[in-house]
């Protein structure tokens, strides 16, 4: 068993426990305030920013982006159409929603 006299003998283990996790820091950051979804509104949305699906939506005039969430692109669409109004344009991780699918996220508002 490792006896410890002093919190002195702490301090490397400290150091390394530090090191590792901050290094993961900028990663975990980015990738939170990274945009995911992207959306453009028919009319400037009514609070600048929301809850949507569980994402913090942030809106500037009829431009929206949200970090991802865990429905499928369609679902979180109409999340947001109910909370912001009809959505023009919905991008997720690059792609944009088909026409068809476009439409049936207004529908569900």
């Amino acid at each position: 068993m490792l006896k410890l006299s002093s919190p002195a003998h702490l301090l490397p283990l400290l150091g390394v426990a530090l090191a590792g996790g901050t290094a993961l820091l900028p990663a975990a950051a980015s990738a939170a305030g990274g945009a995911y979804y992207r959306a453009e509104l028919a009319s400037p949305a009514p609070k600048g920013k929301f809850v949507a699906r569980g994402v913090v939506w942030s809106c500037t005039g009829t431009d929206c982006v949200g970090a991802r969430g865990t429905s499928r692109p369609l679902i979180m669409c109409a999340g947001l159409a109910r909370e912001a109004g009809q959505v023009k344009g919905f991008i997720a991780d690059g792609k944009a929603l088909e026409a068809e699918d476009l439409a049936r996220c207004n529908g569900a508002a």
